[in-house]
């Protein structure tokens, strides 16, 4: 008698990667009234989590009874969760989209700061001095004539007086200052706003690819959540069918039409389905955490799909090359690194600047008592104002301006070569995802063949073993047949829409940029 394999090995999808799960490759008769394929009328709105039976023990050999398939995790639930309200809020809760909008922030921040250079920079100082008390010198001695008009002079009429200024120790200053940077207009001030305007119209782009990349990662996980619960339906039809061919192995070999060891093999089979159950309520917990985390709603907040995977998708329309000059011209990434390249090569025009004299023009509007213009100094309070224009220049800006130029104009350099590496990325994503889109709309329609083709196997091989002219090997292959064919249809119509989300997100068809 010929043995089938006893270990397969179950591929799932977990996230963005792949779980292999290991179950036993015997799948198990489906008993009578048991649907496979599950209808399109809607269920009633499931906990997400909906146990199908004791989970905390192995199913028991001696019950042979078929489980409730749970067919209504694989149906829509009305008023639930569709992919397109997952991605909404994957990007509206993601903390990376957080940290972008933040960096986003800041950038408007330098724009705001560039603009304020424009202004003439205006500065006010207000002093109080104290000077240390000292006698100061005499310059001399004044002699005065104090004889009335019309007198004649007489030494008698004489006096002397000694002459010096006055010393006012209590000082008082108020000032205001002007300054335009006049040449810093032309070279430096225009090309500093320029770089910041730019990098705050990079820092949108990569806020709206952040988001992007978050909406498409939170309909990914909704998808994998979809597909976990159906694997979950899919493992209780195959406990089920093991559970039917061991009863049928004890009836036949009851009957002396089957032998001790096909009990014993659907005896295992049975145990092994209901590992095989357990693994896949797990990864569906699992998928269900991961769509929880995506979307940030606690565990206490029941989640249930309004979307199934058995709904007919919409054929694609377009041409890979199309398609990836769309990309190529939507994406952020290039647009954001189109626009950092044009604000670094800004900052090295700016840092130019410093090669060159500088032209400034001032003005100051002087309040002092007393004030250092009139002499001698009295305690008043006395106004005066001034105006100038300087040009100023070092030889040393030759050599540090020189380094700056280089370190800016080499960032630029870096940014255009990082973005034609991104580009070449792209057009990879681009036909990977094409190509992963195509592959899935073609499996769903062979899965559809392949498992009309195990059902029909199935029937026939569990009525010949019935009838005494089959045998318990052929019966098991048929039921792996049927498990593989059923999950094959499962990943397959699950695969089409991830592969759609994963090309509607690499065409950046999903980009919404932010508003300024």
């Amino acid at each position: 008698m010929r043995f089938a394999n006893d270990l397969a090995r179950i591929g799932f999808v977990c996230g963005m990667g792949l779980v292999m799960v290991p179950v036993q490759a015997r799948a198990q008769p489906r008993p009578a009234g048991v649907p496979v394929r599950t209808p399109s009328a809607p269920a009633a709105a499931p906990q997400v989590s909906a146990p199908s039976g004791d989970s905390s023990h192995p199913p028991s050999l001696d019950d042979t009874t078929p489980l409730p398939v749970p067919l209504e995790l694989m149906h829509a639930t009305p008023g639930g969760l569709t992919a397109e309200q997952v991605a909404a809020r994957s990007a509206d809760t993601s903390f990376s989209v957080k940290a972008s909008l933040e960096n986003l922030r800041g950038a408007a921040a330098r724009v705001d700061e560039a603009w304020a250079s424009f202004l003439p920079r205006l500065s006010g100082v207000a002093r109080y001095t104290r000077l240390s008390e000292f006698t100061p010198p005499s310059l001399g001695t004044l002699v005065v004539d104090t004889a009335q008009p019309g007198q004649p002079i007489t030494l008698d009429k004489l006096m002397g007086y000694p002459f010096s200024f006055p010393i006012v120790l209590n000082q008082w200053l108020l000032q205001g200052t002007i300054n335009v940077p006049i040449s810093d207009y032309f070279l430096r001030i225009d090309q500093n706003y320029s770089a910041a305007t730019h990098s705050q119209d990079a820092a949108r782009w990569d806020l709206a690819g952040v988001r992007a990349t978050a909406g498409a990662n939170g309909k990914v996980a909704y998808y994998t959540w979809l597909r976990a619960r159906g694997a979950h339906a899919v493992a209780v039809q195959s406990l089920n069918d093991q559970r039917t061919h061991l009863r049928d192995a004890r009836n036949q070999f009851a009957a002396g039409n089957a032998s001790k060891a096909d009990v014993l093999r659907a005896e295992t089979a049975v145990s092994s389905a209901g590992l095989a159950l357990e693994r896949a309520k797990n990864l569906a917990d699992l998928t269900e955490k991961q769509l929880r985390v995506a979307i940030h709603v606690d565990d206490g907040v029941s989640v249930a799909p309004a979307e199934d995977l058995e709904t007919p998708l919409t054929p694609w329309q377009g041409d890979l090359r199309q398609l990836t000059d769309e990309a190529l011209a939507a994406r952020s990434e290039i647009k954001s690194a189109d626009l950092n390249a044009v604000a670094a090569r800004k900052q090295a025009a700016a840092a130019k600047a410093g090669r060159y004299p500088s032209v400034g023009a001032f003005g100051d509007a002087i309040l002092g008592n007393p004030n250092s213009r009139m002499f001698p100094q009295t305690q008043d309070w006395f106004p005066s104002w001034d105006l100038g224009a300087q040009v100023t220049w070092s030889p040393n800006d030759l050599l540090t301006t020189g380094g700056a130029v280089a370190d800016a104009e080499s960032r630029a350099a870096a940014i255009e070569a990082n973005k034609n590496q991104v580009r070449d990325g792209i057009e990879v994503e681009v036909t990977q995802a094409w190509q992963a889109m195509k592959e899935s709309d073609f499996a769903i329609e062979s899965s559809l063949r392949e498992l009309a083709s195990s059902e029909e196997a199935y029937r026939v091989q569990r009525e010949l073993f019935n009838n005494g002219r089959g045998t318990s090997s052929t019966l098991t292959d048929a039921e792996t047949e049927l498990t593989r064919a059923r999950l094959d249809l499962l990943n397959s119509r699950a695969d089409a829409r991830v592969a759609r989300t994963k090309l509607d997100h690499a065409l950046g068809r999903d980009l919404q940029m932010p508003s300024p």
